[in-house]
């Protein structure tokens, strides 16, 4: 187990965190173990699965605007799935090229394997005739965190 959940006084989750991160918060004391593997321990700690935080955190910001864009959240909501053939996806490619004004915005890019992004080239979808499965759309907090 690699990723360990953290989740609000309330019981909300908030994030995942590597395992000795979760382990520097039990010695921190801002957090304590909700939900643990067992038989395994990390010195005096159990080995975590889920961190509660002892205090509650106010999250209003993750709901008033969506995440920031990123090149993983765009593999991530995509699922690491080419747009263009739907094989497996490596990059990300911008439908309107930043040759051509295009920005690194949600619904501006999508994931592509390596050969489509190639193929695809400085042109629109249109102009290379690469018709999208999918149109781009920009993800909830609640998406991504899903995927």
């Amino acid at each position: 187990m690699d990723a360990v959940l953290v989740i609000n006084a309330d019981l909300g989750p908030l994030h995942r965190v590597t395992v000795q991160h979760a382990i520097r918060m039990l010695c921190r004391r801002v957090a304590e173990i909700h939900e643990a593997e067992p038989d395994q321990v990390i010195g005096i700690f159990p080995v975590p699965r889920v961190v509660r935080l002892v205090r509650y955190v106010v999250t209003r910001w993750r709901f008033s605007a969506g995440p920031a864009w990123s090149r993983a959240g765009v593999l991530r909501r995509d699922g690491r799935c080419c747009a263009y053939c739907g094989g497996p996806a490596g990059t990300i490619d911008h439908i309107l090229p930043r040759s051509r004004g295009g920005r690194n915005s949600w619904r501006n890019t999508t994931a592509a394997c390596y050969a489509c992004n190639q193929r695809k080239g400085d042109r629109t979808p249109a102009e290379a005739g690469m018709p999208l499965r999918r149109e781009p759309v920009v993800p909830s907090w609640a998406s991504l965190a899903a995927r």
